[in-house]
């Protein structure tokens, strides 16, 4: 039977892939990467610098396909049946490598940024594949090092505090209003920098984009502080880029509560 590992390669530092994952990307045949454009050109760039780090060459092969386009701007109700299409059409895709370039005694794998079961959509698509019964396979995962925990690391900080938790949403919930009963809250997928509408409260900010790539910008501090270079940067970045991918934990302190 056909295998798939889906490899967490964490997010961006060649140096944070652990010893699991280095042995997944050994034992396989095939990897598939879906090219997001030339815009995000240089996501594809790194996977393929993590294959030539820890991957003799000439033992595996690379079959890239097109990342179907999602429609973002469907917000409200709108957003979940336009995910779901995203998703489908790229458990389509995924089917179609696998049933047409991976060999039924032979492993593929697909390199998941972060951790494959936070805020990604892999593992769901794969079983939608497994469903729609157009092709078996048996699949494992590696688990990485997500940009949550490497945020908190450049900060040199924790997630949490003594007796308190610690909850990771989005951009998208956070603008429906601060999480009740938490004070440390993670964000991630956050395109509308909502931590702005947060700049008279008394809570910090620890800020990091491109995390463990060469591109790494860190900025800390109060919101209202931060907030102004936050944006200087943020804008900067995604002009120079093209593309931004940013996460941030937000503090409130305690007499805020």
């Amino acid at each position: 039977m056909r295998t798939i590992h889906v490899i967490g390669i964490g997010a961006g530092d060649p140096e944070q892939l652990t010893l699991q994952a280095v042995r997944a990307l050994r034992d396989t045949d095939v990897f598939f990467i879906l090219d997001k454009g030339e815009v995000k050109s240089d996501l594809t760039g790194l996977r393929r610098d993590l294959l030539d780090a820890h991957v003799p060459e000439g033992t595996y092969r690379v079959v890239e396909a097109r990342d179907p386009e999602r429609d973002r701007s469907a917000g409200g109700a709108a957003y979940s049946p336009a995910v779901g299409d995203w998703r489908s059409a790229r458990a389509g895709i995924y089917a179609r490598l696998i049933a047409e370039e991976l060999g039924e005694d032979e492993t593929g794998a697909f390199l998941v940024w972060g951790d494959p079961a936070l805020y990604d959509s892999t593992l769901a698509i794969l079983e939608e594949v497994l469903a729609s019964g157009t092709v078996d396979f048996a699949y494992d995962v590696v688990p990485g090092i997500s940009s949550v925990s490497s945020l908190a690391a450049r900060h040199r900080t924790g997630l949490n505090r003594v007796a308190r938790p610690v909850q990771i949403t989005t951009g998208r919930r956070l603008a429906e209003g601060f999480p009740q009963g938490v004070d440390d809250v993670v964000v991630m997928l956050d395109a509308h920098q909502g931590f702005r509408q947060y700049a008279g409260e008394d809570i910090d900010i620890f800020w990091g984009a491109y995390l463990g790539t060469p591109d790494e910008i860190l900025v800390s501090g109060p919101i209202a502080e931060a907030a102004p270079e936050i944006e200087r940067l943020r804008a900067e970045a995604r002009e120079r880029k093209g593309w931004i991918m940013d996460t941030y934990l937000l503090r409130r302190n305690p007499r805020e509560r």
